[in-house]
């Protein structure tokens, strides 16, 4: 018998009001706990045995916060799942392996400990917006994080990367450096190849299209981006290209007339397009 679960669209007069307090909020996930080390979790009422969606900030990997979730946990509690926001320990007082550890750590805490908030820890989504995209792609295809964790990838749903452009950083380093020299602009100080670890090496090995292969069940994935930036659209292409290659189902999808802002924060809202894709894919991973 097919379980139908309702997706009820948010109007746009309710928009602006229609952010949920977590049902539980700064859970440490580590132990002891540094202070970015906590989660919030928001489940439905009664929630018991649901698939979850483990949320991963942006913010350039040196800001943001787990409670920069806008109307998405109320899109995803309407859909039947337990969502989860989670923070994580910043650059610069933390490297780059430091803090995709982090990321990594709370999401294994989610999977022994969702069942306990009504989640079901066989069936999580792991997704993330911009700096959180990249977190959210290299746990899911770069299986040594999760391994650590106790965590295999046979429990992800699938994974949703949101306006990412890092997902070959060398590739994102020598765009934006080749743009600062051909204008004759300075390079930044604290850019992609200082953030990643300034060594050619790492940046290598934190690209999630390094790790890409075929037959390591990586789970589907649905790499949203804006349409009209280049270098997220062709960062979320190539990802794409190289899941597809691997045979890992994947669909890349392009929002146009929006922005790195917009595209998160009105995921959720009626008519928008990329909510329209989202819930397609929700309701193909369901299925599985």
């Amino acid at each position: 018998m097919k379980t139908i679960i309702a997706f009820t669209l948010l109007t746009a007069a309710s928009f602006a009001h229609s952010q949920l307090p977590p049902t539980v909020a700064d859970v440490p996930y580590a132990e002891p706990a540094h202070e970015r080390q906590v989660l919030d979790i928001y489940a439905p009422k009664d929630a018991a045995n649901r698939p979850v969606v483990f949320w991963i900030h942006g913010g350039g990997w040196q800001a943001g916060d787990k409670s920069d979730v806008q109307i998405k946990p109320r899109l995803f509690n309407e859909r039947g799942f337990v969502f989860v926001s989670t923070n994580y320990r910043l650059l610069p007082h933390v490297d780059m392996g430091t803090l995709i550890r982090d990321v990594a750590k709370s999401l294994g805490w989610v999977h022994r400990n969702i069942a306990g908030h009504g989640g079901d820890p066989r069936r999580i989504l792991v997704g993330g917006h911009s700096a959180g995209a990249q977190l959210a792609a290299i746990l899911c295809i770069d299986d040594r994080y999760l391994k650590t964790e106790g965590v295999p990838f046979s429990l992800l749903l699938g994974c949703v990367p949101v306006d990412g452009d890092t997902y070959d950083i060398p590739a994102i380093i020598e765009t934006a450096e080749t743009r600062q020299r051909a204008h004759g602009m300075p390079m930044p100080t604290f850019g992609h190849r200082v953030k990643f670890g300034n060594d050619p090496v790492k940046h290598v090995d934190f690209s999630a299209v390094t790790h890409v292969a075929k037959g390591k069940g990586i789970p589907p994935f649905l790499i949203l981006h804006v349409a009209d930036h280049p270098d997220v659209s062709i960062q979320a292409r190539r990802l794409g290209a190289v899941l597809k290659e691997a045979e890992v189902p994947v669909r890349v999808f392009g929002a146009k007339e929006t922005s790195h802002t917009r595209i998160n924060a009105e995921l959720g809202q009626p008519g928008d397009p990329a909510t329209e894709a989202l819930q397609q894919f929700l309701d193909g991973i369901l299925k599985r």
